[in-house]
């Protein structure tokens, strides 16, 4: 009987440690994404629906995240290059109707120096920091993207399900097996060592899943790729750079315990693929350049990485002078050096003019920088002056490819799906008018607090200002920095409940429900002040808040609801 207590306490020990093991893998899962289904048991297990709603729980925590990175204009970089993968995704059929209508296909950036990328549940996929910083074209970052979107349209956390639960089952039945060890030949070791075999072969179950899966994404994410038009060498390049990211940390031991393949063994199998199709990588931009260096500035304020950007301005290449000018002016606008800024800011845009051939996007965004260096300085009329001349981007310019499916859901500037009026181009050139309206916003805001008599300051700039952002809420609803803006922009012309309201659905979009209904309870109170005092009140604004307060209220009940539910 001892021998008996003895046998089963190690057998529960053993299954408490194997459950621990197995939770990262689930974690693990949760950063990736899945498939069309193919009529397996295991994408029934997670429904789309259940992946969306998952995924947007997830996103809800981590809007709200210090590190969730909401940059204008590296966000629109981003959705450059991501809109035609998801493009050339639906048109080679990995994206069929359903899924592209169920999942978000959104991507975010994430202020983090490590280099690496991940999907999750619902089609969201981020981006660190380190990973824009490391990759030298706009090709290797398309790569990546392009990969991360195969584990999104094949739907791998549905399919990593099912060997989730048969690995559950090997550890019972290996448990069961123990038991019987000990119950008939009373020894406690083999028992032991039947449980620990069959956790053994569930774990490496697991494994050889998750590396299966990498390995479509990375063949699916090829193709993906050159269907966008991009380089097919900008792969092979960019597993390279991640062997030579991980190295220090890797020797490339045990090959059967990895639930990713070999960098090596992926990097040859790039290589592969781009001598058969006799494609190079892509040549460094001057508008790659310059993202690459706002990347490195923000994913590192510290004082002493600042100091390091300012320093580094000499290059042979004119593209790797660019944007080591840009970085070095970012940063000393962060220094609190305006002078130093502004002349580095200057030199970067005076080389991108010269260069042949001229690229628009990238003289667009050094002009920009500009823009902020002077509002950074505290100048907001010379930043207002700036973003009048900023010339207008053309649509064709606006995407590294011209594929012609359809893109975009109104609801989101990063979201692709829902909305077969628009396409790739469409929405890169929707994302591109972002940028200069918030900067203005910022401009003119400041200049009324310092400067109200100044002409550039008057109440009809403001307004329009106001109306611009208005319009660009309508379109996209989940914007939380523009909502924030036009509460700004709105109390500054005394609308305290359009004010009010906006401050309401920027808390909506950084997934705080509870805030927004505390706003929209002020902005009743104000309308009850109102009528109290005999005050004219704005009657179409406070109904709109009444019926989005009902929503608000609703949409609490249903995410209570969801979190109790959620897989």
């Amino acid at each position: 009987m001892a021998r008996w207590r003895r046998a089963l306490a190690a057998q529960l020990a053993a299954l408490t440690a194997f459950a621990a093991v197995l939770a990262p893998a689930a974690v693990q899962a949760q950063n990736q994404v899945r498939l069309p289904s193919l009529g397996e048991s295991s994408s029934a297990d997670l429904s789309i629906g259940s992946e969306r709603r998952l995924g947007d729980q997830i996103m809800r925590e981590v809007r709200r995240d210090p590190d969730f990175l909401d940059d204008p204009v590296l966000q629109d970089y981003l959705i450059s290059i991501w809109a035609p993968l998801v493009e050339a995704a639906r048109k080679i059929g990995n994206i069929d109707a359903f899924t592209d209508q169920a999942l978000a296909w959104e991507p975010f950036l994430v202020r983090e120096r490590s280099v690496n990328a991940f999907a999750w549940p619902g089609g969201y996929v981020g981006l660190h920091l380190g990973m824009l910083a490391v990759a030298t074209t706009r090709d290797q970052l398309a790569s990546v993207l392009a990969h991360e979107l195969s584990h999104v349209s094949q739907r791998h956390i549905a399919r990593s399900i099912a060997p989730q639960r048969e690995a559950s089952v090997v550890a019972i039945a290996a448990m069961l097996l123990g038991v019987l060890a000990a119950s008939r030949g009373g020894n406690p070791d083999a028992a032991n060592a039947a449980i620990m075999g069959g956790q053994g072969a569930a774990i490496q179950g697991q494994l050889n899943f998750s590396r299966a899966m990498e390995r479509e994404a990375d063949r699916i994410g090829y193709n993906v790729l050159v269907a966008a038009g991009y380089s097919a060498g900008g792969m092979a390049a960019m597993f390279e750079k991640l062997d030579g990211a991980s190295r220090l940390n890797d020797n490339g031991a045990y090959p059967y315990l990895r639930t990713h393949p070999l960098t090596t063994e992926r990097i040859s199998e790039a290589r592969n693929r781009t001598l058969i199709s006799g494609a190079a990588d892509g040549a460094l931009t001057l508008e790659h350049a310059v993202m690459q260096a706002r990347a490195r500035v923000l994913m590192d304020g510290s004082v002493q990485a600042l100091q390091r950007l300012t320093g580094r301005t000499a290059s042979p290449q004119l593209a790797d002078r660019v944007g080591a000018l840009y970085g070095a002016a970012m940063a000393a606008a962060r220094l609190r050096e305006p002078a130093r800024a502004q002349s580095l800011a200057a030199d970067a845009l005076r080389l991108a003019e010269g260069a042949s051939p001229r690229e628009p996007r990238a003289e667009r965004a050094l002009a920009m920088l500009q823009a902020e260096t002077r509002l950074a300085a505290g100048d907001a009329a010379s930043a207002l002056q700036l973003l009048d001349r900023l010339p207008p981007l053309a649509t064709s310019q606006s995407a590294a490819a011209t594929p012609t499916a359809t893109a975009g859901d109104g609801g989101s500037l990063s979201s692709l799906s829902q909305a077969p009026s628009y396409s790739a181009a469409q929405v890169v050139a929707r994302a591109d008018r972002r940028p200069p309206l918030l900067l203005r916003a910022q401009a003119l805001l400041e200049l009324h607090r310092s400067d109200p008599a100044s002409p550039l300051a008057a109440d009809s700039a403001l307004r329009d200002s106001t109306e611009a952002l208005q319009t660009w809420v309508a379109e996209q609803p989940r914007d939380a920095a523009a909502w924030q803006s036009l509460s700004q922009t709105a109390d500054a012309l005394g609308l305290r409940l359009r004010s009010l309201r906006a401050a309401a659905e920027a808390q909506v979009a950084l997934g705080d429900v509870n805030g927004a209904i505390d706003r929209l309870r002020a902005a009743q109170s104000v309308t009850a002040d109102a009528a109290r005092s005999g005050v004219p009140q704005d009657f179409i604004e406070a109904s709109v808040i009444d019926s989005r307060m009902r929503q608000l209220v609703a949409l609490r009940r249903q995410y209570a609801i969801e979190a109790k539910e959620s897989p």
